[in-house]
C-alpha cells in the first residue's frame, strides 16, 4: 500500500528528509503509478494526515469517561504498532518543514476528545467548573508531548505508561470523586482494547461476507 509505504519512510526520516525513491522502493509501485495518484510529496503527506485514525471507535463503555481514557491508551499502543499512526504522528508534530498544515489533524483530534467530554459533563460525570474545550486542548497538547519524549527515550515503547501517569495526575481535576475511583488507566489496556476492535472488525467482515452471499464468478459450472 502505498500510504503505508510513505508512513513508514516519513515516520523514519521525517518530511524533509523522506525521499519519493525511497516511497517507492517500500511501496513496490512505479513512479508513474504513484504519481497518478499523488503529485507530490505534500499530497502523499497530507493523505497520511487526512488517513490517520483520529476519532478512534472505542468500545462503548457504562461510563463515558472511560471512553476518553481508552481512545488515549487505543492510541498510544497503535502508535507503536501501526505505520499510518506513526507516520502521521510524526508529520503532525514535526516542525521542520513550514510545506504542510498540520492545524487539521490536530483541531480534529481536539474536535473528538471534546465531543466525549462534553457527552461525560452531560451525564454528571465531569466537574461543572471544567471546561471541556480547554481540558481537550490540553490532552492533545500533552500526548503529543508525551509522544515525543517516548520517541526520545525508548521508540514509543513505554508510551501507555507515560499516558498512564498523566492521567493519574490530570483525572482527579476532571472527573467527580464518584466515576474517578472506577476509571481504569492501566498502560495495558491499550493492547487489550485493540484487540477487541480487530475481533469485533473480523466478525463483521464474515457476517458481511455471509449476508452478500457467494460471488457468482466463483461458482463452478
Amino acid at each position: 500500500m502505498i500510504l503505508e509505504a510513505a508512513a513508514s519512510v516519513f515516520d523514519e526520516f521525517g518530511f524533509d528528509r523522506a525521499t519519493i525513491a525511497e516511497i517507492l522502493t517500500r511501496a513496490g509501485v512505479t513512479k508513474g503509478a504513484l504519481y497518478f495518484h499523488f503529485p507530490s510529496k505534500e499530497d502523499l503527506a497530507l493523505a497520511v494526515l487526512h488517513e490517520q485514525v483520529l476519532d478512534i471507535a472505542v468500545r462503548p463503555q457504562a461510563i463515558k469517561l472511560q471512553e476518553f481514557v481508552d481512545a488515549g491508551q487505543i492510541l498510544a499502543y497503535r502508535l507503536r504498532h501501526d505505520a499510518i499512526q506513526r507516520g502521521a504522528a510524526r508529520l503532525a508534530i514535526e516542525q521542520s518543514s513550514n510545506h504542510l498544515d498540520r492545524k487539521q489533524s490536530m483541531s480534529a483530534w481536539s474536535s473528538f476528545v471534546e465531543g466525549l467530554l462534553k457527552e461525560a459533563k452531560a451525564r454528571g460525570e465531569v466537574m461543572g467548573s471544567v471546561n471541556v474545550r480547554d481540558t481537550a486542548e490540553l490532552f492533545v497538547g500533552a500526548f503529543a508531548g508525551l509522544q515525543m519524549m517516548s520517541k526520545a527515550f525508548t521508540d514509543q515503547t513505554d508510551l501507555s505508561q507515560r499516558l498512564t501517569v498523566f492521567f493519574e495526575h490530570t483525572l482527579p481535576t476532571i472527573a467527580v470523586p464518584a466515576i474517578l475511583a472506577k476509571l481504569r488507566v492501566d498502560p495495558e489496556r491499550g493492547a487489550q482494547l485493540d484487540a477487541e476492535l480487530q475481533r469485533h472488525a473480523a466478525l463483521e467482515d464474515e457476517e458481511h461476507l455471509a449476508e452478500d452471499g457467494p460471488n457468482l464468478l466463483d461458482v463452478a459450472p
